[in-house]
């Protein structure tokens, strides 16, 4: 069983919701380079389920929205200390579900500032 976090991602919440946005197979899923995500493993799931798959430059800068989410979870995580994986996995899915929609808006409203500042940057490191 392939318990990357592509995996998980893709079967727990992106197929349920291209579902549920009725987007049929019309979808590509993206991420990162990182070398978890480009396990053996990994890409056999990932052919296997016929998930189609952005192709993305190595060490290029991630302008998935997402990213800073992970990055408010990793900080309250370490701020909270949870003591068991029990406390961890609840404490992270409150978290997660309780992020404002307002933060999420901002980031899209951001998004085209941080791509042109990928560009001018020729593609190295930005201030995001």
């Amino acid at each position: 069983m392939v318990t990357t976090i592509s995996a998980m991602f893709v079967e727990g919440s992106t197929r349920p919701a291209a579902r549920k946005l009725r987007m049929g197979c019309s979808w590509t899923f993206q991420h990162d380079n990182d070398p978890k995500h480009k396990a053996k493993l990994t890409l056999q799931w990932l052919q296997q389920k016929k998930v189609r798959v952005l192709e993305w430059p190595s060490q290029s800068p991630d302008l998935n929205i997402i990213e800073p989410l992970w990055g408010d979870l990793k900080r309250a995580v370490h701020a909270r200390q949870p003591k068991t994986l029990h406390d961890l996995e609840a404490f992270c899915q409150d978290k997660w579900a309780a992020i404002p929609p307002a933060r999420i808006q901002g980031l899209i409203d951001n998004y085209y500032k941080r791509l042109h500042a990928v560009i001018d940057a020729k593609g190295v490191n930005t201030q995001y």
